[in-house]
């Protein structure tokens, strides 16, 4: 009899380099980049460029890489026994199935401590406005001396030095020499910085020193250099250095430099540049009067063609003078004829108009005669009318009327009366006859 129970399904089975994979993907999502403290060991940089060490404490020890790339960009590589802080992802290698870290920046053991004063200080004088590039100086073009803040024992100055006499082999050069490293540094080097802004001895002020960590820097990271870089009565050039290395005396200054010899090429002009710019100013001058005199010349052979004999200048303008003389004299003629046609034609014109005396005389006497007799006439038909007007005055006035035997009958304040119904009976009026008035008073109305 077959059993009946249904098989389980076999577990997925995984390569080996598959199950390192998935480990290492695990490592790098559940551990983020760390710092990590510890000694070094077994240090190793391959001709790749690749560095090998474990990094390890009084408990345990890891294996660490530093791919060449992120090396670079250290500028410094730690030897065994060194006590370090790693930025590194947690991973895992794949090849061999080895636990390590993959490092990305080293720095020296408490490092992380004076990185933090450093942007801690940088943030506050920032704030200040204290490296607003508002208030930074443009160094000057043609420094007559320049001053120099440095060790005397330091290479540095010996590469400012040696810059300086290559490129301005006769300009004056200031020394302030100052610790640039160790206790009590930087009051130091701030005194130096106000000592040369006080005596004014130099126009441009270098301060400067070689490379090193951090806390072979720290002199120039302190807030009396800064403030004493900023009081100063000169502009202040820094390289302080590498080109990675940054410092906040570099950030006060006036300008900042990578390195000290950059420092002094920065503050001083090439003097075979200057040679150069000097040529070319020569060359540009010598055609600028070449071409000067070249146009003087053409004018002189100008003028030369333009100068004539006194004699021969007073023979041409006595022609000249001649020919006016007749261009005058021929346009006064004509002249003088044109106004004999307009005195001719004025005359011909005013005789022409000139009345006729003795027939507007005889045209007076006419328009006199014409005059009475319209007047005589105007006279005798007024008469005419005014006698017909006066007769219709007569036929039309009242006495006329009254000459026919009709009176005219008035109110004792004086209205004519026309109509009977408008006197009362006993009333006082007044009868006008033809000749004559009478009072009278109504006895009785009718119509």
């Amino acid at each position: 009899m077959l059993d009946s129970t249904p098989e389980r399904p076999l577990p997925q089975v995984i390569s080996v380099a598959e199950l390192n994979r998935l480990a290492r993907d695990l490592l790098e999502r559940s551990l983020p980049l760390v710092w990590v403290a510890g000694e070094v060991s077994n240090f190793k940089r391959y001709e790749s460029g690749h560095c090998y060490f474990t990094l390890k404490d009084a408990q345990a020890q890891v294996d660490c890489v530093l791919f060449r790339h992120r090396a670079q960009l250290i500028g410094w590589l730690p030897q065994d026994g060194a006590q370090v802080e790693v930025r590194a992802l947690a991973t895992l290698y794949e090849a061999r199935g080895k636990f390590q870290l993959n490092v990305e920046t080293v720095r020296r053991a408490g490092l992380g401590a004076l990185y933090e004063a450093f942007e801690k200080l940088k943030a506050k004088l920032e704030k200040e406005g204290l490296f607003d590039p508002a208030r930074k100086r443009a160094l000057p073009r043609f420094p007559r001396a320049i001053g120099v803040v440095t060790s005397p024992q330091a290479a540095a100055l010996s590469d400012v030095l040696t810059t300086l006499r290559r490129r301005m082999p006769r300009l004056p050069v200031i020394v302030y020499p100052t610790p640039v490293q160790g206790e009590g540094a930087g009051a130091r080097i701030a005194a130096a910085i106000a000592l040369a802004g006080e005596r004014r001895e130099c126009d441009t002020l270098i301060v400067c020193r070689g490379g090193g960590g951090i806390e072979d820097l720290w002199a120039f990271n302190e807030e009396d250099v800064a403030r004493a870089i900023r009081a100063c009565a000169v502009p202040v050039v820094t390289g302080v250095g590498h080109e990675t290395d940054f410092t906040i005396a570099d950030f006060a200054a006036d300008a900042r430099a990578p390195t000290p010899t950059a420092a002094a090429e920065l503050a001083t002009p090439n003097r075979a540049d200057l040679g150069k710019l000097m040529g070319q100013f020569g060359h540009r001058l010598l055609r600028v009067v070449r071409r000067g005199v070249e146009a003087r010349m053409q004018r002189l052979d100008y003028l030369s063609r333009r100068l004539a004999h006194p004699g021969e200048r007073i023979r041409n303008q006595l022609a000249e003078l001649r020919h006016l003389g007749s261009r005058l004299f021929s346009a006064w003629r004509r002249e003088l004829e044109d106004h004999g046609w307009q005195v001719r034609e004025l005359g011909l014109r005013l005789a022409a108009s000139a009345p006729d005396v003795a027939a507007l005389a005889r045209e007076g006497v006419g328009l006199a005669r014409r005059l009475r007799e319209s007047a005589r006439r105007r006279v005798e038909a007024a008469a005419t009318m005014l006698a017909r007007l006066d007769a219709h005055l007569k036929h039309l006035g009242p006495r006329s009327v009254l000459a026919r035997g009709y009176s005219i009958t008035e109110t004792a304040d004086g209205g004519i009366v026309r109509d009977a119904a408008r006197l009362a009976v006993g009333r006082d009026v007044k009868i006008t006859f033809a000749r004559g008035w009478a009072d009278a008073r109504v006895k009785r109305t009718g119509r």
